[in-house]
């Protein structure tokens, strides 16, 4: 499964250790920045990152910034795109079972490494159940225009 990861510089640490993990546990990464400590936008890495997920050219992404809201509320301008910021991995197992959510977003500022590498394994890991989401998640995008 191809990922696409990306940062701005407070969430940098938790992406190059986020993205050996995921590669050691099997998945395909693909770094979209930022590469440095260096402060930096997160509008110029969220965006690229969310329109390649919205093409199919990923399956998922995973964005970290400070809180993972700023990276939140970028992603999910793009058409198709779910964005979910999570915290427990309650939150990300639901984001995917129940909103088909596409995008992942994180706040290094907020939780544990650890738990950083739990929730993003949940969230990679559930499958959409559909169903009754289903119609809720054709509303989202037919109100929304995205």
């Amino acid at each position: 499964m191809n990922i696409a990861i990306g940062s701005d510089h407070a969430g940098f640490e938790y992406k190059e250790k986020l993205k050996e993990f995921l590669a050691e546990v099997g998945y395909n990464v693909v770094d979209f920045g930022c590469s440095s400590y260096e402060s930096c936008d997160y509008p110029d890495f969220a965006y690229p990152l969310a329109k390649s997920v919205s093409t199919g050219e990923y399956s998922f992404g995973i964005l970290i910034c400070g809180s993972g809201i700023g990276m939140s509320i970028v992603a999910n301008k793009i058409n198709g795109i779910r964005a979910a910021n999570c915290c427990s991995v309650e939150m990300a197992k639901l984001a995917r079972l129940h909103n088909d959510a596409n995008i992942l977003t994180l706040g290094a500022r907020l939780i544990s490494f650890e738990l950083a590498k739990e929730i993003a394994l949940a969230f990679l890991s559930e499958k959409f159940e559909g169903n009754r989401h289903e119609r809720r998640k054709v509303k989202i995008h037919q109100l929304t225009g995205l």
